[in-house]
């Protein structure tokens, strides 16, 4: 499976959601939090946090495999779910990125590192760190259903989960996608979107 996901991260967003579908992509309020953030790719370390509280992603630093991306439910936006000295030891640990569905702070720290991550925004308040939640349990990040071992690839275009039961099959239709368009010409393209879009507005009745 390593080689899996280390392929992963030469696979555009924008390919797997066209193989995978909606359902596998997370809502666009899941952004990058600074530009220029590389694409990654790794299999999921799932946790979720209790509103208010960040322990439980504070100790995943040090639970989570190198090359794992760190995928976070806690739907709060109120309170930080982690700072810059949690993002620099889970870089020194090896974890790939951060995906949370929540906030973080100490956001230039943050892009000094180099660390990726993609979150709903950035608040100063930090969490507490009182509650239980879990790990490795499946998830809900940005809309989508994460279980732990998903592939998780993010980059400026978004996030999209791939099944770990499907990552095969999803890796070969993106490869065969991705070969295909580029042996294709911008005329061959234009050409074939050309005539697809005239069929459609002939089968809708369009005559403008």
């Amino acid at each position: 499976m390593d080689g899996d996901f280390k392929d992963f991260a030469d696979i555009p967003t924008t390919t797997l959601a066209d193989v995978l579908g909606r359902a596998q992509v997370m809502d666009i309020g899941l952004r990058p939090l600074w530009s220029g953030m590389p694409r990654v790719a790794g299999p999921a370390f799932t946790v979720q946090c209790p509103p208010g509280d960040n322990l439980m992603l504070h100790a995943a630093i040090y639970r989570a495999e190198p090359g794992s991306v760190i995928v976070v439910e806690s739907g709060d936006l109120d309170h930080a779910l982690a700072g810059g000295n949690v993002c620099a030891v889970a870089q020194r640990r090896g974890v790939a990125a951060f995906v949370a569905d929540g906030l973080i702070r100490d956001l230039g720290e943050v892009r000094e590192l180099g660390f990726p991550v993609v979150a709903r925004g950035v608040i100063p308040i930090p969490g507490a760190k009182k509650q239980l939640g879990t790990h490795g349990a499946p998830v809900r990040c940005g809309g989508v259903l994460v279980a732990a071992g998903d592939i998780v690839v993010a980059d400026e275009e978004g996030v999209v989960v791939v099944p770990a039961t499907e990552r095969v099959t999803a890796l070969e239709a993106a490869r065969v996608k991705l070969a295909k368009e580029s042996a294709e010409t911008l005329d061959d393209w234009q050409a074939a979107h050309h005539a697809r879009i005239e069929q459609s507005l002939a089968e809708l009745g369009f005559t403008g």
